[in-house]
């Protein structure tokens, strides 16, 4: 019953977003409607869920299903009062906006949330979810650190800096370039099992290697910027299983200075609760 109730009052909101603005409003931006229906997680608003395409919503969270129908479900089980959700970083590229946001439903996670827009209303949706760990050795958490966008007019080659980088170190490409991505001396890192600086990347790289669980990624789907924040999505394995890396760079001055991530493991094809596949 709760389920029906929630999909008759997206679908009435659905169709006051669709109507035509008065002239003296101001439509909200991708950015701004992509926060709000994340935030309506814990405000139990309806309204900015109004904004997404009932005809065409394509999930790539595998523990839910496919379009409206699915979102609702979603919503539904969610416990009533205790989920909260407050996004810390937000970005748009184009059609897409990607959010870093620190949730807790059924345990508290961290998040990254990307959204595909046309014509203003979301039709597509991926994200990462990770259990929120204690700060790293170097007293970093998951989320502390710069959230203002800078250097709007380097985000191509901003983007093109991480790809460069992904393929190269993270994929085994050619890791020994891994001085011309990343500041040597400035590296801060927010990941919770590593510390600042390469030379603790290096030394965490090398303890799940010896532990014969080596973190590989063998693919990457999205590269994803605005100004001097990079979002790359891969593919890989860690910890012995097949996993979703979402990792958040921000670039200064042509290297990569600070680093945010969520790893998830891809859930096997006979749990998933839709067809789209992860990525």
């Amino acid at each position: 019953m709760k389920q029906r109730i929630v999909l008759l009052s997206l679908v009435f909101l659905i169709a006051a977003c669709a109507s035509p603005l008065h002239a003296n409003d101001t439509a909200p931006s991708n950015k701004e409607r992509a926060v709000a229906l994340i935030q309506s997680i814990e405000s139990g608003d309806p309204g900015p869920a109004a904004c997404i395409n009932p005809k065409k919503y394509i999930q790539h969270n595998l523990m839910i299903g496919d379009g409206l129908a699915g979102f609702g479900e979603a919503l539904s089980q969610l416990p009533e009062g205790g989920a909260k959700a407050r996004v810390v970083r937000a970005f748009q590229d184009g059609g897409y906006v990607f959010l870093q946001t620190e949730y807790d439903f059924f345990g508290p996670k961290v998040g990254f949330d990307i959204f595909r827009f046309e014509k203003g209303l979301i039709v597509e949706h991926w994200d990462n979810l990770q259990a929120i760990a204690p700060k790293n050795s170097s007293g970093r958490t998951q989320f502390d650190g710069p959230a203002a966008v800078a250097d709007l007019d380097r985000t191509v080659e901003n983007k093109a800096l991480v790809k460069g980088f992904v393929e190269d170190v993270l994929m085994g490409r050619n890791p020994g370039r891994i001085t011309d991505y990343i500041a040597p001396a400035h590296y801060i890192q927010h990941n919770p099992a590593m510390g600042d600086g390469l030379e603790a990347l290096g030394a965490a790289l090398k303890a799940m290697a010896d532990a014969g669980t080596p973190m590989r990624y063998t693919a990457n789907h999205m590269i994803l910027g605005e100004g001097n924040f990079v979002l790359s999505v891969s593919e890989g394995e860690f910890l012995g299983s097949h996993s979703a890396f979402y990792d958040l760079f921000r670039v200064e001055n042509g290297r990569i200075v600070e680093h945010w991530d969520a790893v998830e493991e891809i859930l096997p094809r006979e749990a998933w609760k839709n067809g789209n596949g992860k990525f």
